[in-house]
């Protein structure tokens, strides 16, 4: 059974820094791309950084280029999203996806074959 499991997520102030962890069980962590998406209240998921099997050649929403950094650590199973200059408008629910695909540079939620339940990250301003 595959799961993902979001942790990392809390209340910070406009400007602070915060790191997301998502750890993955009962797949093959190494063949498949890891995406971070987010949901604010009101608004559709969004798709919001992304990392191929090789984490060579990360992808970002242009709302977090040169903020927010996405990583994995293969021999923990574990992909991370640093986030630095935290505003208000990053308020959401952040989400771990998986995709069974190794790389790809197109992110779609509806492509992405297993998710998380989520953590809050609220930015309060």
């Amino acid at each position: 059974q595959v799961q993902l499991v979001e942790s990392g997520g809390g209340l910070v102030q406009t400007g602070d820094s915060l790191t997301l962890s998502c750890a993955a069980s009962g797949l093959t962590f190494s063949t498949f791309r890891m995406g971070w998406f987010r949901q604010a209240p009101g608004k559709e998921r969004e798709f919001v950084a992304g990392v191929s099997w090789s984490s060579i050649f990360p992808n970002y929403a242009d709302s977090v280029k040169g903020r927010f950094t996405i990583s994995r650590d293969k021999t923990k199973n574990t992909v991370y999203l640093q986030m630095k200059t935290l505003k208000p408008e990053d308020t959401a629910a952040y989400y771990c996806a998986a995709d069974n695909r190794p790389y790809g540079n197109t992110w779609v939620a509806a492509d992405m074959d297993y998710w998380g339940k989520g953590t809050l990250v609220t930015v309060s301003s």
